[in-house]
């Protein structure tokens, strides 16, 4: 995986690089044993410290999983250079299958909307055993 911005040493901590980017300890050390972050430099009592390279690719990571890429996605973005380097079209390729997805949650979305108003308005909201939401939630309950 190629750096995006150019290497410069700022000696940011983890916890420092967490608290910049929102992003949890945790999921920065995940984000290094799956490689979507390299493996930092460590100082001689092996804390380790990051710089704008490590911040600006962790900031990268966070926008796209916020827009719902997947990791696969992220890792293609990266591996064709990040935001500096990646060619328009193999980028196009990505967030139009990822475009694709994002359409079809919104047409299921739109379905269960209409499925659930219908259901909600059908319901009485007293205190019957005969409740619409229940039935179309549980469906052994429509059997018994």
């Amino acid at each position: 995986m190629r750096a995006i911005t150019s290497p410069r040493v700022e000696n940011i901590s983890i916890g420092e690089l967490s608290k910049l980017s929102g992003v949890n300890i945790e999921t920065i050390r995940y984000y290094e044993r799956i490689k979507m972050l390299p493996a930092p430099p460590r100082t001689a009592t092996g804390r380790r410290v990051y710089g704008p390279a490590e911040k600006r690719t962790l900031a990268f990571i966070r926008r796209s999983r916020d827009l719902g890429f997947t990791l696969e996605e992220i890792r293609t973005l990266l591996d064709l250079g990040g935001p500096e380097r990646a060619s328009c079209a193999d980028v196009h390729k990505i967030a139009s299958a990822h475009l694709a997805k994002v359409r079809g949650k919104l047409s299921d979305l739109a379905k269960l909307e209409a499925i659930l108003a219908e259901t909600v308005a059908g319901c009485s909201d007293g205190t019957a055993p005969d409740c619409p939401v229940l039935d179309i939630l549980d469906a052994g309950r429509q059997s018994d």
